[in-house]
């Protein structure tokens, strides 16, 4: 199993910053792809952002320009750096991770979650 743990969640200003990072840990695997989701009160969960291994990124229309993921390979780290917040990014970030693990069985593909970060914005 891969374990994802998030960190830098807050409370900001409308206008204000914020990093939120992701650390993913276990034994003999291979991520190909992570990403930060968002969660309001009463919305669906969204995609706001990924990186793939090659480094190429998506983003929602609504982040694009005030966002930017970043990862770091070799530690198995992804980040989401947010500026310009607004009141409608107000949400609960979890980072997500996809890839291959070596099992005794052989390789297994893996889809992990993060338990959340809260985002709040204040206007």
């Amino acid at each position: 199993q891969v374990q994802l743990v998030e960190s830098g969640g807050g409370l900001v200003q409308a206008g204000g910053s914020l990093r939120l990072s992701c650390a993913a840990s276990g034994s003999r695997f291979r991520i190909n792809a992570m990403g930060w989701y968002r969660q309001a009160p009463g919305k669906q969960r969204e995609l706001v952002a990924s990186i793939v291994s090659d480094r190429s990124t998506n983003y929602a229309d609504s982040v694009k320009g005030r966002f930017t993921i970043s990862r770091d390979n070799a530690k198995n780290l992804v980040y989401l750096q947010m500026n310009s917040l607004k009141p409608e990014d107000t949400a609960v970030y979890y980072c997500n991770a996809e890839g291959t693990t070596i099992q005794t069985m052989g390789v297994m593909s893996f889809d992990s979650w993060g338990q959340g970060t809260q985002v709040t914005v204040s206007s």
